[in-house]
C-alpha cells in the first residue's frame, strides 16, 4: 500500500510540473500584448517606449525560457511517477531536484510575483531621473492587463509550491514511514 506521505509528495511535485507548463505557455502567447501595454503606458508617462527593452524589462516569454520551464516540468512529472512507482532512485533524485528548485524558488521566483517591488527597486538606485519618477505601478498593471486575472494566481502558486512545496516533498519522502514503500 502507498503511503500517504508518498502520495502527497507526488501531488505536490504535478502541481508544481502543471505551473512550469501553463506559465511559459501563456507567457509566450501574450508576452508581447503585455510588452506592448506597458510600452504604451511608459509613453504615456513621456518616456521614450525603448526605456523598456533598454533595462531588459520584458513581461513576455523568450524560447528560452519555455524550453527550460517545460524541461523543469518533466522533471517535476517523471520524479512523482517514479515516487508513485515506489523507485528508490526517484526519492533520492527528487531530494536533489526538490533542493534546486527551493533555491530557484527563494531567489528567482519572487521577482515574477512582487515585480513592481523589484523593478521600483532598480529604478530607485538609477542615475536616470526619468527612471525614478516614472509610475512603475503603472506600466506594471498595464502588462499585467493583458493577461487572464488567474495568471498572477498561478504565478503566486509556483512560488509557494517551489518553495514551501518542495520543502514538504524533501521532507514527506524522507520520512521513516516511507523507507519501506521504495525498492
Amino acid at each position: 500500500m502507498m503511503p500517504i506521505a508518498v502520495l502527497s509528495a507526488a501531488i505536490l511535485q504535478l502541481l508544481l510540473a502543471g505551473t512550469f507548463f501553463v506559465i511559459p505557455v501563456v507567457g509566450r502567447r501574450l508576452g508581447p500584448d503585455a510588452q506592448r501595454a506597458a510600452e504604451a503606458d511608459i509613453a504615456r508617462q513621456g518616456l521614450p517606449a525603448a526605456l523598456l527593452a533598454r533595462h531588459r524589462i520584458d513581461f513576455g516569454a523568450s524560447r528560452a525560457s519555455v524550453v527550460l520551464a517545460m524541461s523543469i516540468g518533466v522533471c517535476l512529472a517523471a520524479l512523482a511517477l517514479l515516487n508513485l512507482s515506489g523507485s528508490g532512485t526517484g526519492r533520492i533524485l527528487s531530494w536533489i531536484f526538490q533542493a534546486v528548485i527551493f533555491v530557484l524558488g527563494c531567489v528567482i521566483m519572487p521577482g515574477e510575483v512582487f515585480t513592481t517591488r523589484y523593478i521600483k527597486a532598480a529604478f530607485h538606485k538609477s542615475d536616470d531621473p526619468g527612471l525614478r519618477g516614472l509610475d512603475v505601478e503603472a506600466f506594471v498593471d498595464a502588462a499585467a492587463g493583458a493577461y487572464p486575472s488567474w495568471f498572477r494566481g498561478v504565478i503566486a502558486a509556483r512560488l509557494v509550491l517551489a518553495t514551501v512545496g518542495s520543502l514538504l516533498v524533501i521532507v514527506a519522502l524522507a520520512l521513516p514511514a516511507v523507507s519501506g514503500y521504495f525498492a
